[in-house]
């Protein structure tokens, strides 16, 4: 099993962020977007600034998927 944060893509599309906004608005690293695309692991705090930015539940950005 690993994590895919596609639920994160799809939520930005649906509400027009891009992802430098999205950089701007959550305070992330480039390295922690890069990650993100590649469905590394990245920290519990940087999760925490989306959800906070985002205004949503962890479940709202990732999801356990079989590999």
């Amino acid at each position: 099993m690993k994590f895919s944060y596609n639920p994160l893509w799809k939520l930005l599309i649906d509400r027009g962020i891009k992802k430098s906004e999205f950089r701007e608005m959550t305070g992330i690293s480039s390295a922690s977007i890069a990650k993100l695309n590649k469905g590394e692991n990245i920290t519990t705090a940087i999760l925490l600034r989306i959800c906070e930015a985002l205004k949503c539940d962890i479940t709202d950005i990732m999801e356990l998927v079989e590999k």
